[in-house]
């Protein structure tokens, strides 16, 4: 019984890593990761016939070793996915005073699927929310002809945004990136606010009078629902207080698979010290 299920998920695997090339080419990212899934799957199967064979010649800590590390790798997976699944669900806070519209890998005329469902949910946020103003972060990858954020810039432009209300930095190749390059130009553009603000004159009044402080920024971080568990953090690591996520829809799909590869990105992350 127990090894049937695993050839089940095994098979499984392999059938959508086949939908995965055929819906979205062989080049996709992270894509041989369910080929390993299922290879794995049926090492175990043949890994559990042979220890029952070969009882009495194996240490009992090589099968404890290698399901431990299994089980552990299961909890991983599932608890990660579980706070990505909870970060795709996250609803649109209004009134934001600035939000980063995280790039995406663009085509060579137009913007990609993944990229679009963002730019639009941030067309779609603008016009509830006219004073937000946007930040497109994005550089120029390899192959790309131009930065992320000029290709995004161009994209809202032409669908009504207001090129006032934008925002753009073109340096950033990753998502540690992303958040730390919009976090030194939004600090700018507060500075400049602040100093082009025209003084304020208190009142001559009797007693001590006390001016208040400027309230923190609330900063939102759009893009994919998959991604915004780790953008959040990410943001959170480098000091971006008053954080909400945006969500933008991802290729249903691919969404599985997308939160896989999640899952290998947050354990790179943490290990790093960038989340």
């Amino acid at each position: 019984m127990f090894e049937g299920i695993l050839i089940g998920l095994a098979a499984l695997c392999a059938v959508y890593f086949v939908v995965i090339v055929l819906y979205a080419g062989i080049g996709t990212s992270f894509a041989f990761i369910w080929l390993f899934f299922s290879a794995l799957l049926l090492f175990l199967v043949y890994g559990r016939w042979y220890y029952e064979k070969n009882q009495s010649q194996i240490p009992p800590w090589v099968p404890v070793s290698i399901v431990t590390t299994c089980l552990l790798g299961l909890v991983s997976l599932v608890v990660t996915c579980a706070l990505v699944f909870l970060g795709a669900a996250a609803s649109d806070h209004p009134g934001l005073d600035y939000v980063i519209v995280l790039g995406a890998r663009g085509k060579e005329h137009t913007v990609s699927d993944t990229l679009k469902k963002r730019l639009d949910k941030a067309i779609e946020y603008t016009e509830k929310n006219p004073d937000t103003i946007l930040v497109l972060s994005g550089g120029k990858g390899p192959g790309e002809q131009e930065s992320e954020a000029s290709v995004m810039y161009r994209y809202l432009a032409y669908n009504g945004v207001n090129p006032e209300k934008m925002l753009l930095e073109e340096r950033s190749v990753s998502t540690v990136e992303n958040i730390a390059y919009s976090k030194v130009l939004i600090d700018r553009h507060i500075e400049l606010e602040r100093q082009m603000r025209p003084p304020l004159m208190p009142q001559k009044v009797p007693g001590r009078y006390l001016v208040a402080a400027d309230r923190p920024a609330e900063i939102g971080i759009l893009t994919s629902n998959y991604h915004i568990f780790r953008a959040r953090l990410t943001a959170e690591k480098w000091g971006l207080e008053n954080v909400y996520g945006i969500s933008a829809d991802s290729d249903p799909v691919l969404f599985v698979h997308l939160c896989v590869r999640e899952w290998a990105s947050i354990i790179k992350d943490r290990l790093m010290g960038n989340m």
